[in-house]
């Protein structure tokens, strides 16, 4: 194990969030760098809270009737020629496999960026009639995008987990409806399981995916005012259909092209969870995704020892049958470095159990979160900690609620835009809708069009607050990973 210099924090988070961030993640042993530049491993504390994101989505698309299969990792090139728009906006970013052992291939491979091209020239060959449709298939994967100079672990990184919703309708209504269902399963997973807000809107024609009609997103507002992608939904129109001949026999026997949609959650939520979450003293991991929810830290001497322990032994099996705990009965670590392990490992729950509690039946309890310390009774003891796991949860995500309204500034004219932006804010203003405006408020102040809310479109009125034509929409800019 490190020692404790080595795990400790040295910068403080409203003062240095990027250096903050990198030490919080690798001391706290969330994450690790590996030998493959770009590419973290996810130890076992991140890969559960992953799972945990992964296993709720997952049932929530099984009862909406989505189903999951797999497809290869590796895609043949000429596949990516059929769809111009869609690999332009990927061709950057592609690992290409060209040879096996001493053998050249014939044909370049790439290693997955992103599934459309595989999976549709198989959904070419699967839907033949009305009777095949809707085709609503998900699948767990990892893909590598290889572009960027500078990756940040999680945020940015070069090969990420995420999931690939790939759905097939008949008319364009179907396909439509689908996008408040996926976005609605996103914003409550997101809510309910690591606790952080999200702002819905479509993206601008510029920031949208490349080959859709119509990209929409929930976007993270942390508190240093850069705003993270989240999860994201594209309506396709039949733009993939065409391409890869995606076609069917209606109910009055018309051959016609099918309506597609995508979507994807990643790994890069847990990203925003460390920042939007994480304090001077490490992690802050929302109790539903934790996984260990309560460390229990017998304090002892050597003339108590047996029975403290024995205590702490009783307080676990009281608890472990209702939550993930665990009894840390280390001989080799001081209590004091304990907590602060436990604490820089974003532990929910610290019970402390000595003497003192043995003898009048009580336990000591800290909430992570609030680093608040009560006193309570052996007695109830596992409700008295669900209780206060679900009083955890409820209260990060209230808090981060505050932070994003007190970082979202409706402006009026440029300068004002300007000066939100250098402050740290999200600058909501109207815009006329045309991307060269957009192009220059990103070139000139470093903010881009995050999306252009659901809830603010509202209040469209006035002039465009880069040009001052008539606004069409209202979006949120900001500097962003």
């Amino acid at each position: 194990m490190a020692d404790k210099e080595k795990r400790a924090i040295t910068v403080k988070k409203e003062e240095d969030m990027s250096e903050w961030y990198t030490q919080v993640i690798i001391n706290s042993e969330f994450v690790d760098y590996s030998a493959v530049s770009g590419c973290v491993v996810f130890r076992p504390s991140a890969y559960f809270c992953w799972n945990a994101v992964k296993e709720a989505t997952d049932a929530m698309f099984m009862k909406a009737g989505i189903k999951n299969a797999y497809f290869p990792l590796l895609i043949p090139e000429r596949f990516f020629e059929k769809e111009k728009e869609h690999i332009a906006g990927f061709s950057p970013e592609v690992a290409w496999v060209t040879e096996t052992g001493e053998s050249k291939l014939s044909e370049r491979l790439a290693i997955r960026p992103t599934s459309e091209t595989i999976m549709y020239d198989s959904y070419s060959r699967w839907i033949r009639s009305w009777r095949d449709l809707p085709l609503r298939l998900n699948q767990w994967n990892s893909v590598i995008r290889w572009e960027f100079k500078h990756p940040t672990p999680l945020l940015r990184s070069r090969e990420f987990l995420w999931n690939e919703g790939h759905t097939v309708f008949a008319t364009e209504e179907e396909a439509l409806a689908e996008r408040d269902q996926i976005l609605g399963i996103y914003e409550e997973v997101t809510r309910e399981y690591l606790a952080l807000p999200g702002i819905l809107g479509k993206k601008t024609e510029n920031e949208k995916f490349a080959g859709g009609e119509a990209s929409y997103s929930i976007e993270h507002l942390l508190p240093n005012g850069y705003v993270i992608q989240g999860p994201d939904f594209h309506n396709d129109g039949q733009n993939f259909a065409k391409a890869f001949d995606i076609k069917f026999i209606n109910k009055n026997n018309e051959t016609e092209y099918a309506y597609q949609n995508t979507f994807a959650i990643s790994t890069r939520e847990l990203g925003a969870m460390v920042m939007m979450h994480g304090d001077n003293r490490g992690l802050v991991i929302p109790p539903r995704i934790a996984m260990v929810q309560v460390v229990i830290v017998p304090i002892y001497k050597e003339n108590n020892k047996e029975q403290v322990l024995a205590y702490s032994k009783k307080i676990y099996d009281a608890l472990k049958d209702n939550a993930r705990v665990h009894l840390d009965n280390r001989d080799d670590y001081s209590a004091g470095w304990k907590f602060n392990e436990w604490e820089l490992k974003g532990v929910p729950i610290r019970i402390e159990v000595g003497g003192r509690e043995m003898e009048s039946e009580s336990v000591v309890l800290v909430t992570r979160h609030d680093m608040k310390k009560s006193s309570f009774g052996f007695s109830g003891i596992s409700e008295t900690v669900n209780d206060e796991l679900n009083r955890m949860q409820k209260e990060l995500y209230a808090k981060a609620i505050v932070s994003i309204k007190e970082k979202i500034k409706k402006v009026d004219n440029y300068e004002e835009l300007k000066k939100a932006i250098s402050g740290g804010n999200v600058a909501q203003a109207q815009w006329c809708g045309e991307t060269p405006c957009e192009l220059k408020i990103k070139e000139e102040t470093g903010a881009k069009a995050t999306n252009m809310p659901f809830d603010a479109q509202k209040d469209v009125k006035g002039n465009c607050v880069y040009c001052d034509k008539q606004s069409k929409h209202v979006v949120n800019f900001a500097k962003s990973y």
